[in-house]
């Protein structure tokens, strides 16, 4: 009872708020948290770019329009190439100053990506396969990363399980039993 008059007579937090001055926003859209790169943003960037380039679209176009829905390492890597491919430049040395460019905030598709964009451009193998398969790759490495995972968790799960369970299994289990033979042995004068 006296909770429920304190709770009526206590302003709540937003009254609190507006009494300070503090704005509140009840509808302010929340960030989402960043962490690394996503394999499977990736992954579906790859076949945006696969699908580009088997529509027909140019190696320019298609980069840049993957370039707009990418993880921001890869569509930093796609803009840059698709800028100097749009500018002109030779493709293998378009996509080897994109390498360079980002060497270090790349991750290991990224990078693959790179290599079959420098091959394709020197070899003239058809690159949209490649990033299929890339794609394709990319999706599995992360349902594999995911499993690992879940294989982590249940065995780090059954450390703190045992360690709670085996007192209680001794406890209950065992030293009845023990009691009971120990009982049985010391009354039947054996010992």
């Amino acid at each position: 009872m006296l909770l429920a008059v304190a709770l009526w007579i206590c302003p709540g937090p937003l009254v609190v708020r507006a009494r300070a001055g503090v704005r509140t926003d009840r509808h302010r859209p929340r960030a989402r948290p960043v962490s690394g790169s996503d394999p499977l943003a990736v992954a579906s960037s790859l076949d945006v770019l696969a699908v580009c380039l088997v529509a027909g679209m140019a190696v320019s176009t298609a980069a840049a329009a993957t370039a707009a829905s990418a993880p921001p390492a890869l569509a930093r890597v796609l803009r840059r190439a698709a800028d100097l491919l749009a500018l002109g430049a030779d493709p293998a040395v378009a996509w080897a100053i994109s390498s360079e460019a980002a060497r270090s905030s790349v991750d290991d598709h990224t990078d693959a990506l790179l290599r079959l964009a420098r091959r394709s451009a020197s070899s003239g193998t058809a690159l949209a396969a490649g990033v299929a398969d890339l794609a394709d790759q990319s999706r599995h490495d992360a349902a594999h990363a995911a499993s690992a995972a879940a294989e982590r968790a249940g065995v780090l799960i059954a450390g703190p399980l045992g360690l709670c369970f085996l007192p209680a299994f001794v406890c209950l289990g065992i030293v009845p039993v023990v009691a009971g033979l120990a009982g049985d042995v010391l009354q039947s004068g054996l010992l």
